[in-house]
């Protein structure tokens, strides 16, 4: 258990920090767009340590399959719950600006943010492995510049994973958009939850192309163009297709509705139906 606790430290050290540099952004409304660099880090660092406990924790640190998906479904509601409005995806800020309901330079701020974020707490995980304040650590500091890629499967079949995963993520994001926070940030994190354990065998199922950075990227076994054309094409492709299919157009590229028609009947109140008989 002693590598557990290690782990549970290290993730509520990680919160903390979110939370402090959260509390500090918000009183800087010009650089709101850091809200996603908080987010980022908080997700990428806190999913790293999970990915640890994943590759040796169940024969290092004796912490089963039942251990791992609590504490990832733990880790998302957390973030989720943490980091509001702000999301750590790329695909989700973009999906706003298709959405229009973010400008160019905004966005692109919070693209840039997202990816720091991550790159931040890839050195702070790795700096923390370096301790090797366990075993389970010390083996993961081994083995870090050696470690297992996350994509299975072949680069066609990696796009289709991520593509079908980023399809239904989107789908059901837009679809819980304007429920109340506490039905959809757990529904969020248990279909992340769903995704990840379902794609384990292939991809990961992360939807989420700064987390697929941070968590991959830097695993050999491929070439950063081929793990960008799974992991960051594939989700931007996903999203397009969610908010075509549910929207029925792209608003930033197309103002008509390509899909469904909207017909807008208008009925007269009854108190003017009224009036027109006596007249």
């Amino acid at each position: 258990m002693s590598g557990l606790n290690a782990s549970l430290g290290y993730f509520v050290a990680i919160v903390i920090f979110a939370i402090l540099s959260r509390a500090l952004i918000r009183k800087l409304p010009r650089l709101g767009f850091l809200l996603e660099f908080a987010s980022s880090f908080m997700l990428v660092g806190c999913l790293l340590e999970v990915q640890t406990i994943v590759e040796v924790g169940e024969w290092a640190g004796g912490l089963g399959p039942d251990v791992t998906v609590t504490m990832l479904f733990a880790v998302l509601l957390s973030h989720g719950v943490i980091s509001g409005t702000a999301s750590g995806n790329p695909s989700v800020s973009l999906q706003k600006f298709l959405q229009l309901d973010a400008s160019a330079l905004p966005t692109l701020l919070a693209l840039v943010a997202q990816f720091v974020g991550s790159h931040l707490a890839i050195m702070t995980a790795v700096y923390y492995w370096r301790l090797e304040l366990t075993d389970m650590h010390m083996i993961k500091n081994l083995m870090a510049s050696e470690c297992s890629s996350s994509l299975k499967v072949s680069l066609v079949q990696g796009f289709f994973t991520e593509f079908v995963c980023a399809l239904v993520f989107h789908l059901i994001l837009l679809s819980l958009r304007r429920r109340s926070a506490l039905i959809r940030v757990p529904l969020i994190a248990l279909l992340l939850t769903f995704l990840s354990q379902t794609a384990r065998n292939y991809t990961s199922g992360f939807v989420n192309p700064s987390l697929a950075y941070g968590l991959t990227f830097h695993c050999p076994g491929f070439s950063h163009l081929q793990y960008a054309v799974v992991y960051w094409l594939s989700a931007v492709t996903g999203m397009m297709l969610a908010l075509l299919l549910f929207m029925g157009h792209i608003p930033k590229l197309f103002a008509k509705n390509l899909l469904y028609s909207q017909k807008t009947r208008f009925r007269a109140p009854k108190a003017e139906k009224a009036e027109k008989k006596k007249k």
